[in-house]
């Protein structure tokens, strides 16, 4: 087989391998209310747990280890009428309420695999285990924040390094300190992006993002090809030139914070991303 028409193959079915986990969770076996559980996450990790999708609560659920105490802290708050958002201060796009939810109530717990709206004023959340009542295993309860509770701690595997080099330079430093330059496969890694790339001192921020002028397409230093794009207008979808620098992709640290192709001589902020 032609070896370009074997690249571009092999490259188009790695786009139904599955992503990697952009995020880890850590049980904190110590007991804080809500407001010093906040405060330990953002110190020694990103924040308290953040959950976007099932993938994620099935991660979360793994790191668990109760002990004695059946209950800990998550970082899900209500901000105002049907306006949900965690404590990193994303929206709250992933949710699952049971029939009828939410009520127009202040936090929010799961019950056998949904959440429910209960009235809470300032409380916060917890999930709770099968140690206190077979009933509520694995449910998102509510408590006031002053209690004291074991917590889940997320820290996100995206790292914004403040130095400006070539893509090159880039690429070479996250796999020197046992990274890589990021990846992104959907529009959840996107949205993680946008969130690290606004403290950026470059307008624009490198990414694992490679064009191939020997067959003509955009991949991955994964390995996987542009399955899911942000390209910004007039960028990524027509023929690079090729003549004068290889070209890399980046996204804008402000605006619309789309994707762009650049000179991979330009020298800017760059993501790496722990495995």
């Amino acid at each position: 087989m032609d070896q370009t028409l074997y690249f571009i193959l092999l490259l188009t079915a790695l786009c139904s391998v599955s992503e990697c986990v952009q995020r880890q969770y850590h049980f904190i076996n110590e007991m804080k209310n809500w407001t010093e559980a906040q405060r330990y996450c953002r110190e020694k990790y990103t924040d308290l747990a953040t959950v976007d999708n099932m993938n994620d609560m099935k991660m979360l659920s793994k790191s668990l280890n109760y002990g004695s105490f059946p209950y800990v802290w998550i970082g899900l708050q209500k901000t105002g009428r049907d306006k949900w958002q965690w404590s990193s201060g994303e929206p709250a796009l992933y949710l699952n309420w049971a029939t009828g939810q939410p009520a127009d109530r202040d936090c929010a717990v799961m019950l056998n695999g949904q959440w429910h709206g209960l009235s809470c004023n300032d409380n916060c959340h917890f999930i709770c285990n099968n140690t206190v009542n077979e009933r509520v295993q694995g449910r998102w309860l509510d408590d006031p924040c002053d209690k004291q509770y074991p917590f889940v701690c997320h820290e996100d595997k995206l790292i914004l390094i403040k130095e400006n080099l070539t893509w090159s330079e880039a690429l070479r430093y996250c796999r020197n300190n046992g990274m890589d330059m990021v990846s992104v496969h959907s529009e959840e890694i996107q949205r993680r992006v946008m969130n690290v790339v606004k403290w950026a001192s470059t307008v624009e921020v490198w990414l694992g993002l490679r064009h191939s002028c020997t067959v003509g397409i955009w991949f991955w230093v994964s390995g996987q090809t542009v399955c899911y794009q942000n390209w910004a207008p007039g960028n990524g979808t027509s023929e690079e030139d090729c003549e004068t620098a290889v070209r890399s992709g980046a996204v804008q640290s402000g605006g619309d914070q789309r994707w762009i192709s650049l000179p991979e001589t330009d020298k800017l902020n760059f993501i790496c991303s722990r495995y």
